[in-house]
């Protein structure tokens, strides 16, 4: 795949994981960027920078873009998705508190490890798409496409009548609860069951 002009993402679209953080879930999406730059591969390291004393994984569901799309409706909005691929959000907590705006927080050097998108032509049942996060072997996080406060036709939706999806661009749809700082020598994985895992080792700066 190659690398998406923009990476779009969704906040506190699982109530549990608003709740978690003390924030409610907002009344429409709520949304910013990681910048391209912050894309690793699977096996790649994800590097905790010095900047930052809390990094947290946030194991996500993303959506690849296939075609221009601008305005589109929910109804259709489908039709304007190429596949899906696992991606950890990983953000610098404190920073995020701190700094009262995301960029920083968001944007370090491999803070998005993107798996492998699988077509959706090959996705059995796309109303059933759930997310697996585990650190060390253990689950930290687990969430259902049906727990979404926004589905992702009306993120879709809501997202192209903001800024025109060229193809090639990525959603990340939100992070369920569980998230947890990460340290040096852990590994973390993201898994959608039926797409693939994507699994990154954590190193220090």
């Amino acid at each position: 795949m190659n690398r998406p002009s923009k990476i779009v993402c969704v906040g506190r679209n699982y109530l549990e994981h608003a709740r978690e953080l003390g924030n409610e879930v907002p009344e429409r999406p709520l949304l910013f960027f990681k910048p391209p730059s912050s894309i690793i591969a699977n096996g790649e390291a994800v590097v905790l920078p010095p900047e930052s004393e809390r990094v947290e994984h946030e194991g996500e569901i993303a959506v690849v873009i296939g075609r221009r799309a601008r305005r589109v409706r929910a109804a259709d909005a489908w039709d304007y998705v190429e596949g899906i691929a696992p991606l950890n959000d990983v953000t610098a907590r404190d920073l995020q508190k701190t700094d009262g705006q995301w960029t920083r927080a968001k944007g370090f050097d491999t803070f998005c490890p993107l798996g492998t998108m699988v077509p959706l032509a090959e996705i059995a049942d796309r109303d059933a798409l759930e997310v697996i996060c585990r650190v060390n072997g253990e689950v930290r996080q687990h969430g259902r496409v049906g727990d979404m406060a926004f589905n992702i036709p009306t993120l879709i939706e809501y997202i192209s009548g903001v800024m025109t999806l060229e193809p090639g661009d990525v959603i990340a749809t939100g992070t369920p609860a569980g998230v947890a700082p990460l340290q040096p020598g852990d590994v973390v994985e993201v898994e959608i069951p039926g797409v693939g895992t994507l699994t990154n080792p954590v190193q220090a700066a």
